[in-house]
């Protein structure tokens, strides 16, 4: 089947069930501390609304089991809208389906679209040798405007980030296992990408005065690999526009976000 004919197609539904632990768990897995207790304290819980991609991450994986593109595809952005504060614990009913599937010569990019009553997720998969079937090429990436100066913010990541993450579901081996990550390039075994995005939406709402959890629009290509450990900047443009590097090096490119 050619990489076109999947746009429009149904990946299934799943109901996707999840305690106050798992929550905690994430939370702490994209950089909430002990004093962050509305965050990892059940008791005044609130779920972060980036949480709701782990749940979702099934949607992607069915779309590469079908056969749709191989092992040198990559996760190339993300955008995650918020149509309701998630539950502290309870069952979601999950939609997935795919949306777009653009031509890009060398390689076609497929939209995985999840869509529940809280949240709607779509992920950008780059495949290597699925393009060049005479589709469209798509419209441009748009970006957020970048207003004025930015604000620069610091992201500290842990050496152990990557091994927490998995917990939340996201086992690939590239980011446990050193011999995983060295075939596509990197000795070291990388950090995901959803949980580098997450992790900037909280020093971003510290920064706006905004709580992590009331965050309504997030986006962004990841552009580069980030290592457990790494320090990251973090640009903030007026307006929501950001970026993440690592050093000169850009990891989160067209980066947006509100918050309610």
């Amino acid at each position: 089947m050619i990489a076109g004919e999947w746009a429009g197609r149904s990946l299934g539904e799943r109901s996707v069930a999840y305690d106050n632990r798992d929550v905690i768990l994430y939370a702490l897995a994209v950089g909430a501390t002990r004093d962050d207790l509305d965050l990892v304290f059940e008791d005044r819980l609130r779920v972060l609304p980036t949480f709701g991609l782990t749940l979702a991450q099934w949607a992607p994986d069915v779309l590469s089991d079908a056969g749709a593109f191989d092992h040198r595809s990559v996760h190339g952005s993300q955008v995650l809208d918020v149509q309701a504060p998630m539950p502290r614990e309870g069952e979601i009913l999950l939609a997935a389906r795919v949306g777009n599937v653009w031509d890009k010569g060398t390689a076609a990019v497929f939209e995985v679209v999840v869509e529940s009553d809280y949240f709607t997720a779509t992920w950008a998969i780059f495949a290597p040798g699925a393009g060049g079937y005479g589709g469209e090429r798509g419209p441009r990436a748009a970006s957020a405007e970048r207003a004025g100066e930015p604000r620069r913010l610091s992201l500290q990541t842990v050496p152990t980030q990557a091994a927490l993450y998995r917990l939340t579901g996201d086992r690939h081996h590239i980011h446990i296992d050193p011999e995983a990550s060295a075939l596509i390039g990197q000795p070291i075994p990388i950090l995901q990408g959803l949980c580098t995005i997450s992790a900037t939406t909280l020093p971003i709402a510290a920064a706006l005065g905004a709580h992590p959890a009331d965050l309504t629009h997030l986006a962004g290509r990841f552009a580069g690999p980030v290592v457990p450990g790494d320090t990251l900047d973090v640009d903030l443009w007026e307006g929501g526009a950001f970026e993440a590097k690592h050093g000169d090096d850009i990891v989160i490119s067209a980066g947006e976000v509100v918050f309610e």
